[in-house]
């Protein structure tokens, strides 16, 4: 299976009053299907990888391969043809528009396909909303919806271009037990389907949902290994819903 993502001595270096090395020398590759968890303490780098791999920033040096291809050699309109095409995203803060329903934030991705891609553009917009559950909320506006459903808006939005890469920045951060369960199955469902994961999270239950865990400090990678004893987020939410069971921490 080929490298979907490969870094080689990744650095990013911010000129603030001082010089901030947020990564120091990254070296890292994702096969096409894996499920990544990124972990690592506050200012370990983890952000700053995640941005540089959706194409939002450029690394000071070293390199990124995308698909094999050499993004230091892209400018902005091609980067965000990237963005648009091969790359879904998911904030913690879940990033919707308010007095704006469902639907039309989900559509929102679709106004920037420049090259139409996707003709039957709100026919898509409501299997993105399908998929994630949500058929019977699509004409709600965020504020009539609970955190995980917002949180499941903000992955259809994702969901819409047919991104192959799905990067999740602290997708459960703001959400309880349960609800961040049923969010770890929604992502295990699209990983499942062969889509690439990349999940940014600080807590060690919730990275065992995935597949890999790397663990970043000081923008140093620590640790890249394959998750033990993954657990199985739709099994572990019949558990919840059944007997109240909390699920218990584990230490990557």
């Amino acid at each position: 299976m080929s490298d979907v993502i490969r870094t080689k001595d990744l650095t990013k270096t911010y000129f603030l009053a001082e010089e901030v090395h947020a990564l120091r020398g990254v070296s890292l590759s994702v096969k096409s299907g894996e499920f990544l968890a990124i972990m690592g303490a506050s200012g370990s780098g983890k952000s700053t990888f995640m941005n540089l791999i959706g194409c939002l920033d450029k690394p000071t040096s070293g390199k990124y391969f995308l698909d094999g291809q050499d993004t230091s050699q892209l400018d902005s309109d091609q980067c965000a043809d990237i963005r648009n095409h091969k790359i879904g995203f998911i904030f913690q803060g879940f990033n919707l528009i308010p007095r704006t329903s469902a639907l039309e934030n989900v559509l929102l991705p679709l106004f920037y396909d420049r090259k139409g891609r996707i003709p039957n553009q709100e026919e898509k917009a409501k299997w993105a909303l399908e998929t994630v559950g949500l058929s019977d909320r699509m004409y709600h506006d965020p504020n009539q919806l609970s955190g995980g459903q917002q949180q499941r808006v903000a992955i259809a939005r994702a969901l819409v271009n047919d991104p192959a890469i799905i990067l999740a920045d602290e997708p459960t951060g703001n959400l309880d037990t349960k609800t961040s369960i049923e969010i770890m199955s929604v992502f295990q469902e699209l990983n499942d389907s062969g889509r690439t994961v990349l999940m940014v999270t600080h807590e060690n239950d919730i990275a065992h949902y995935a597949k890999r865990a790397v663990v970043l400090r000081d923008g140093k990678l620590l640790h890249d290994e394959q998750v033990p004893q993954r657990r199985n987020a739709r099994k572990d939410l019949v558990n919840y819903t059944e007997n109240g069971t909390e699920i218990g921490d584990f230490v990557i």
